[in-house]
């Protein structure tokens, strides 16, 4: 069991039940999976482009990725139906706590001038999503290999409250930014 499933099983429901005075074991807050997209429009012209991005995207993950298509045609982008436009990987189970581990702890500390996390991020469901502008801040990418893209990490949790949403993951350790007094 990884470190971080351990600490949300062990410490983190318990100390939710308590806050939030909830009773039914199955109604205390949780991340249900980790979803992480990737765009790739230039793979319509550079098949290497779209293989190399979903090697990369799979060192990141530990899962190979699936890749999605244009649904419809926009001809000012030259993109056109079929035509595949992003990369995705759904996490859930031991490795999206294994990669929301290694993202709390070791990558988003890495990013230059990082002082946290907004905290405006929540959707009305209680999900969260951040973007990277680099997945290069990864330590499974070769620098001297790659073009640095962007990338998006949404955790959807089980709770429609962004309240008890956000507590959950202060608890599991993602690097909130302080409030300046």
């Amino acid at each position: 069991m990884g470190r971080l499933k351990q600490k949300y099983e062990k410490e983190i429901r318990k100390s939710l039940a308590a806050e939030f005075r909830i009773d039914n074991s199955l109604a205390i807050p949780k991340i249900t999976k980790v979803v992480v997209n990737m765009g790739v429009g230039e793979a319509s012209k550079n098949k290497e482009v779209l293989e190399s991005t979903k090697k990369d995207l799979a060192a990141i993950t530990g899962q190979m990725a699936s890749v999605r298509n244009a649904k419809v045609s926009v001809a000012s982008f030259g993109i056109r139906r079929g035509m595949p436009v992003g990369l995705k990987v759904t996490l859930r189970g031991e490795r999206m706590y294994s990669f929301l581990d290694k993202l709390f702890s070791i990558n988003l500390p890495r990013l230059r001038d990082f002082r946290g996390l907004s905290v405006k991020s929540f959707d009305k469901y209680g999900n969260y999503t951040l973007g990277l502008i680099e997945h290069s801040v990864f330590p499974e990418i070769d620098l001297a290999k790659v073009q640095p893209r962007g990338l998006e990490i949404t955790i959807v949790t089980n709770t429609n409250n962004v309240d008890m949403s956000k507590r959950l993951l202060e608890l599991l350790g993602m690097p909130f930014e302080k409030k300046e007094k």
